[in-house]
């Protein structure tokens, strides 16, 4: 009788929906595009679906990946707003698949991390529906998410990009806390 009790509690401790791993060791969600890594391409595609591109650096063993892919992703309406709104490309940070970013330089995904000054993961690059003529990805994001919040704050900044609410004198931190009051978060 106590194995048996043993056993329900190890299978109560294993997620149901466990978030499956590619080959190099991150995770991969079915919203997750494959593609070439021609970011222009990826922001035309994004824009032929009318959604946002959004890029999310990760990297293998980062537990706070692993949180967001199990934890937040995962629920209904922050999976929902990814799944409606953006058009998600996986960038490995310490990669070597081939990546063109939008000024046209080729380089692996860990130039690129780098390049951008990425330090942290995940982190999620939200672009512009229109990219000026100049400059690489992170000098022309509209914002970047560097590491893992909560579903409240992760839906929230989405629905900042997905709203264009950044085109409007609101900052970010405002919006949030506004709809935290909305959703009942906060008095």
């Amino acid at each position: 009788m106590r194995m048996i009790s043993m056993l329900v509690a190890l299978l109560m401790a294993v997620p149901v929906f466990a978030v499956e791993m590619g080959d190099d060791g991150l995770h991969k969600p079915d919203w997750l595009r494959t593609t070439f890594k021609d970011l222009s391409e990826d922001l035309e595609s994004a824009n032929a679906e009318g959604k946002r591109l959004v890029l999310i650096i990760e990297q293998r063993g980062c537990i706070y990946c692993n949180k967001m892919h199990n934890e937040i992703f995962p629920d209904p309406k922050v999976d929902a707003m990814i799944r409606d709104n953006f058009f998600v490309v996986q960038i490995n940070m310490f990669g070597d698949e081939e990546v063109t970013d939008f000024d046209g330089k080729v380089m692996s995904e860990k130039e690129l991390s780098q390049r951008w000054g990425l330090i942290f993961t995940p982190t999620m690059v939200f672009m512009p529906d229109v990219l000026p003529q100049a400059g690489n990805g992170a000098q022309n994001a509209i914002l970047t998410m560097p590491g893992a919040f909560g579903k409240y704050t992760t839906f929230n900044i989405l629905k900042f990009v997905s709203d264009k609410v950044y085109e409007t004198d609101e900052p970010f931190q405002k919006f949030h806390a506004r709809m935290l009051k909305e959703q009942g978060v906060i008095n």
